[in-house]
């Protein structure tokens, strides 16, 4: 639907006829008054319509539960939109390599010639083969233009012979920084490329960003990368999300936010963490905290310390239980790491690091506790994205040092077996979710799209029961979350963990009017049946963003 313009400073909007959540309490309230993009009033129905004296707008919903809309604080919506575009390789459609190569070339046949072939989200320990595909695979797709495969990780993939050739690795390509080039026994490349290896991908006038991350910046045309942004938005809206956190924004999506912004096509609220490959820049340009509005803003900077769980790069120096001789891999070396983190710090900027074993989530919790203690700054909520594998002391020094932990239930939903068979009895801590409220700890939860789709109540539901997709539950009852406090992890513990929780994530006199109508109440049926409860309508600033009535 088209973007709606901004409510006008005195128009009125009452909601009735569904309960209101209060922020905090179980309890419901009858109405909604809202006086241009904010909240007045939250109560009966008497009370909302005295607080705004007139009414311009009435909506009377048919039941259901008005609830603030969720808070996504870690996401990649460009990248999400991209990989909606391309060829759907996820476990439930392609369950062997002969399959991915089919869909594939199915795919290839509908291209005009030397258009590329790309498809995202394969898991190779779901491949009936439990393995990755390799070029060869990829060359029965096509020899004649790029086939690239993306994991479902997000942190690399594989690739064709021809974008070998095209790309010139050989086996003579040393492995980068931060990165690897996967290897046949013979040393020639397999087509696998992860981490900072991905940078070989972009292109010599492409986003480049070393060993500072997974390079997904792909580029494309202006008009393709805003169709992505639109694609990617109408998911978020349609499952309630109203504000995200872009968790690494290099020029490419720095460019397109600003251009949505700029034609009016931006209809949610974005919150971004440039990628710390950027970090001179930012510097250089005075960058703070909050450059921006209520729609677009910088909010800090991503940084990454580990790789992936999903792709075994996450490190660990004492080898993978299904591998003693892997270990993962560090993006940086740990005084490097200290020393960036210790100048954004000092810009009084927010860091966000991606960490997922414990000697990463310890180098990172090192790291802050030494910018702080050279440079005190209260309330700087860092933050740990991710946060896979903490062990019960890193938990206890987060809640002392103010460190926030980003995770996403929906991984270890979907790949917590996967988690199991890498690293043994470890990963049944996988997002230890129910060990962070008693360290005084405020766990955020987010999708990490497209990574796994934005699906907050699937979280939810994720957190509470630690099932996976194959039916092993993860853990004891002491790492599981209750539906109380993982709904607040996708709302408000999400606003604050974004610096936002005085403008959304509640729904409360002064904060802005953006909520989500369900059609049932979270709090009133079973954890398991939560991913079964449908959105209805998203508001965002008091004006209908997205309705499943069309």
């Amino acid at each position: 639907m088209p973007t709606p313009p901004p409510a006008s400073p005195d128009r009125t909007l009452l909601v009735t006829g569904a309960p209101v959540a209060v922020p905090g309490t179980p309890v419901r309230a009858e109405a909604l008054a809202v006086r241009g993009e904010r909240v007045v009033h939250v109560g009966t129905v008497e009370e909302a319509r005295a607080a705004l004296g007139r009414v311009d707008e009435e909506v009377v919903l048919d039941g259901g539960l008005v609830h603030p809309g969720f808070v996504d604080a870690h996401c990649h919506p460009v990248m999400y939109g991209q990989a909606l575009a391309w060829v759907d390789l996820r476990p439930e459609r392609v369950p062997d390599i002969d399959g991915l190569v089919a869909v594939l070339r199915e795919a290839a046949r509908d291209l005009p010639a030397g258009v590329p072939v790309r498809g995202f989200g394969y898991e190779h320990r779901r491949l009936a083969e439990q393995r990755h595909p390799t070029c060869h695979d990829l060359d029965r797709v096509a020899e004649d233009r790029e086939v690239y495969v993306m994991n479902a990780s997000g942190h690399g993939g594989v690739v064709n012979s021809h974008t070998l050739r095209a790309c010139g690795i050989t086996a003579g390509t040393d492995s980068p920084e931060g990165g690897s080039i996967g290897r046949f026994e013979n040393g020639e490349p397999d087509g696998q490329l992860w981490d900072a290896a991905c940078d070989l991908l972009t292109g010599p006038a492409g986003v480049k960003i070393g060993n500072h991350g997974p390079n997904f910046h792909l580029s494309e045309p202006d008009e393709i990368m805003a169709d992505h942004l639109l694609r990617a938005q109408e998911v978020f809206l349609a499952a309630g999300v109203t504000t995200i956190g872009d968790a690494q924004v290099s020029r490419r999506e720095m460019e397109t936010y600003l251009r949505a912004h700029a034609d009016g096509s931006l209809r949610m609220r974005v919150s971004a963490y440039l990628t710390s490959a950027l970090l001179d820049t930012a510097l250089e340009l005075g960058a703070v905290r909050g450059f921006g509005d209520d729609r677009f803003r910088i909010q800090g900077v991503k940084f990454y310390a580990d790789g992936t769980l999903g792709g075994w790069t996450a490190y660990f120096p004492e080898g993978y239980a299904a591998d003693c001789c892997h270990h993962g891999q560090l993006y940086h070396s740990v005084e490097e790491y200290a020393e960036i983190i210790r100048r954004a710090h000092a810009a009084g900027l927010q860091t966000a690091t991606h960490a997922q074993s414990p000697y990463a989530i310890g180098m990172v919790l090192d790291a802050i506790e030494k910018a702080q203690a050279d440079r005190p700054r209260p309330d700087a909520r860092h933050r740990i994205e991710h946060c896979g594998l903490p062990t019960d002391e890193q938990i206890t020094r987060m809640g002392a040092l103010g460190v926030v932990p980003v995770m996403q239930p929906q991984h270890h939903l979907r790949t917590g077996d996967g988690t199991l068979t890498a690293v043994g009895e470890l990963g049944h801590r996988y997002n230890p979710a129910g060990r962070c409220p008693g360290a005084g700890v405020p766990v955020v939860f987010s999708s990490d799209a497209p990574v796994a789709p934005p699906a907050p109540l699937e979280a939810v539901s994720a957190a509470a029961t630690r099932r996976t997709v194959l039916g092993t539950v993860l853990g004891d009852e002491t790492l599981r979350l209750s539906v109380a406090d993982g709904l607040h992890a996708h709302t408000g513990a999400a606003a604050r963990a974004l610096h936002r929780e005085h403008e959304i994530g509640a729904l409360a006199p002064g904060m802005l009017a953006d909520f989500a109508v369900l059609d049932a109440d979270p709090l009133t049926v079973p954890a398991e049946e939560l991913p079964g409860i449908r959105v209805r309508e998203t508001w965002v600033g008091g004006r209908l963003a997205w309705t499943a009535a069309r």
